[in-house]
């Protein structure tokens, strides 16, 4: 009898015994995620008392082991870990023989595939890289933004379809990325989520210091309408002074930044430099205007590196 019609565990996961390694605000999330799909957090291992409470508040009832104890009772791991820790981590699993043969192992790392999983690999084990391209917060929350989630997925060929089938199984969308193509679809997501905070959070900090009562209620509108234009439009939302060419509008926003948030300015017109940029190359920023826009952020930029003293001490802190 042909065995064409048996599934076949590599490109479909049945219901699977779960373990997490590192119970950060991931690894609880997308474990409670496969448990609503059907799989059984059977092990968890955290250092943290925020990691063990984190773990007991998403996946109650679920023991709390070392790593080694997680492997021994999973059939799907995940390694939800710092991208930093996390060769040392697979190394060392698979040198102290805690890797089982079938086992799947799956990290969460945007900047790594699966090539980091190479000593797992040697051992026998089945590796993935599904990373959730979504903000964290360590609540039951994270497991509802899940849903059209998309997942940065890198695999064997042979494991492809086993990695998007748990990522559709979480409720999310799997996008392919190459495995050398990791650390610049890593440094895309950076730029835009990460950057994004502290953008915004430099932004609710100034509207205070100018009197506004509930910035978050005034941002949230504005930002909200931002972010549409520009995943709708692209170079063809930019807005405001910049983009417009009001050099005066940008020279004040300098010289306020400079008297009450110095440590600002180096981000705003490093921000604006680049804005003019694609404003110009986009034909949305008049030439006969940009010459004198850029010389008002050459000006600052000027500025920051010492040539007028406004910015005091910090100059050290470059």
């Amino acid at each position: 009898m042909s065995t064409s019609q048996q599934p076949d565990p590599r490109d479909r996961p049945a219901r699977l015994s779960v373990g997490v390694v590192g119970a950060g605000r991931v690894g609880p999330a997308l474990a409670a995620s496969l448990q609503l799909a059907g799989h059984r957090p059977v092990a968890v291992s955290g250092v943290s008392d925020a990691s063990r409470r984190r773990a007991e508040r998403m996946l109650p009832d679920v023991p709390m082991v070392p790593p080694a104890e997680v492997l021994a009772r999973a059939e799907l791991v995940l390694l939800t870990v710092p991208d930093d820790v996390l060769p040392g981590l697979v190394e060392g699993l698979a040198e102290t023989g805690a890797v089982k043969p079938g086992q799947l192992l799956v990290h969460t790392s945007g900047r790594y595939g699966a090539k980091v999983m190479d000593p797992a690999l040697r051992a026998g084990a089945l590796p993935l890289a599904l990373h959730p391209a979504m903000t964290f917060t360590g609540t039951p929350v994270d497991v509802q933004r899940l849903a059209g989630c998309s997942f940065g997925v890198t695999a064997p060929e042979e494991l492809r379809l086993a990695a998007e089938a748990l990522v559709i199984e979480m409720g999310g969308e799997p996008e392919w990325i190459a495995e050398e193509r990791r650390p610049l679809y890593h440094a895309a997501l950076a730029l835009g989520a990460n950057h994004l905070v502290t953008l915004v959070a430099q932004s609710m900090e100034l509207l205070r210091e100018a009197g506004v009562a509930a910035p978050d209620r005034m941002l949230g509108p504005l930002l909200g309408a931002a972010l549409d234009n520009a995943l709708r439009s692209g170079d063809a939302a930019l807005t405001g002074p910049v983009a417009r060419g009001d050099a005066g509008t940008v020279a004040a926003h300098v010289s306020e930044l400079r008297r009450h948030a110095p440590r600002t300015v180096a981000g705003y017109l490093a921000m604006a430099r680049a804005t003019a940029d694609r404003a110009l190359a986009h034909g949305l920023l008049k030439p006969e205007l940009a010459e004198d826009l850029l010389g008002v952020l050459a000006a600052g930029i000027d500025g920051i590196d010492g040539s007028n003293g406004t910015n005091g001490s910090e100059g050290d802190a470059r």
